[in-house]
């Protein structure tokens, strides 16, 4: 498993209570959803890592989601071309933020579009999913673009998922947490599999940061299965950001 240095955030703006959404559970609280910003920030810097805080941007709502415009490597960044086009200049300004960072960059071009919430690395394998944000003509580019690096990808055909992240996440060990259409999914078979519930299923959004997985706060069966399988819990809350589609990976680029 990866062992993680550096993370990347931004401070949600209070534009952000009209992000995107398909979750119908209401608008979001800014000033709860700072708060809980806060906490997962204290939540990432407890497992050792740098945290760099980007300002907010009130001209984008989802901007807070820095994981969809860029995927980063310890090789080199990929900046992507967001599906929804009003996420599409988010990447001017996460490019700036790596290039302290990073110096090689590669980008996603149109037509093809690829968001990073559809992208799971396992090791030096790529699964991206197809969805309504990510086509394949850019799971295609993403794919050439890696293979230069030595790594590998596959795509995964969505069926209900906002992002292939929703529903699938690996957390380490040969272990992923699985939930809805990616349970028993055939490209998933070899790998040891905790089921999140369907009531639970927000809490398939986990992230492994170093020693532990961190997951959303009030998902008590998940997280019974994650002691239980052995793995070190951190929690936050997300409640907030849960009404705008966002989930835990999506509020950081790790590398």
């Amino acid at each position: 498993m990866l062992k993680f240095k550096q993370i990347i955030v931004k401070e949600p703006g209070k534009s952000v209570v009209h992000g995107l959404t398909t979750a119908n559970l209401g608008q979001p609280d800014y000033d709860k959803a700072i708060l809980q910003h806060r906490e997962y920030i204290r939540v990432l810097q407890s497992c050792g890592v740098e945290v760099k805080i980007l300002p907010p941007d009130e001209d984008y709502p989802d901007s807070c989601f820095v994981e969809d415009p860029a995927v980063v490597t310890e090789k080199m960044a990929i900046i992507t071309n967001p599906g929804a086009p009003s996420r599409n200049g988010e990447t001017i300004a996460i490019k700036r933020a790596l290039e302290e960072f990073f110096d090689i960059f590669e980008y996603i071009r149109a037509p093809g579009t690829l968001e990073g919430g559809d992208v799971m690395r396992v090791e030096n394998h790529f699964y991206i999913g197809l969805s309504n944000r990510t086509n394949a003509a850019g799971a295609n580019q993403f794919i050439n673009i890696v293979s230069q690096y030595g790594f590998e990808g596959s795509v995964v055909p969505l069926k209900k998922m906002l992002h292939l992240k929703t529903g699938v996440n690996y957390i380490g060990d040969n272990t992923l947490l699985v939930a809805g259409e990616f349970i028993e999914h055939p490209q998933f078979c070899e790998f040891n599999q905790i089921v999140v519930d369907e009531d639970e299923m927000y809490a398939a959004n986990c992230i492994r940061i170093n020693d532990y997985v961190v997951m959303p706060a009030g998902f008590p069966k998940t997280e019974a299965k994650l002691v239980e399988a052995g793995f070190l819990i951190k929690k936050v809350h997300m409640s907030e950001f849960q009404k705008i589609d966002g989930g835990l990976s999506c509020l950081s680029l790790r590398f």
